[in-house]
């Protein structure tokens, strides 16, 4: 009874596992597509709009890094604040052992 059992599982379990490999459908192959037409060569911007868009990224990244020190001033109180709340649990804690 035992052994008939496990051979009617091992069947319904190879049949499960025939059926699954089969429903898996191989990964498409993506072809790049050959065109004719060459892509147009870019121009070189003049080299007033190269300062002036390095001075406006300039500003730019001087504004974001003054933001993040704000930030980071926030973050650090932050974490001064929870250093100290987690100070005060461990007091109570030990008191709340010791009474």
């Amino acid at each position: 009874m035992r052994h008939s059992t496990l051979t009617l599982f091992l069947f319904g379990l190879s049949l499960v596992l025939a059926f699954a490999v089969q429903a898996q459908s191989p990964a498409p192959i993506i072809v790049q597509a050959a065109s004719a037409v060459p892509t147009p060569p870019t121009i070189a911007p003049s080299a007033t709009q190269d300062s002036d868009s390095i001075e406006a990224a300039i500003k730019l990244l001087e504004q974001m890094k003054a933001a993040n020190g704000e930030i980071l001033k926030r973050q650090q109180a932050s974490l001064e604040q929870l250093d100290e709340i987690q100070k005060a649990a461990e007091q109570l804690k030990i008191f709340s052992k010791r009474g």
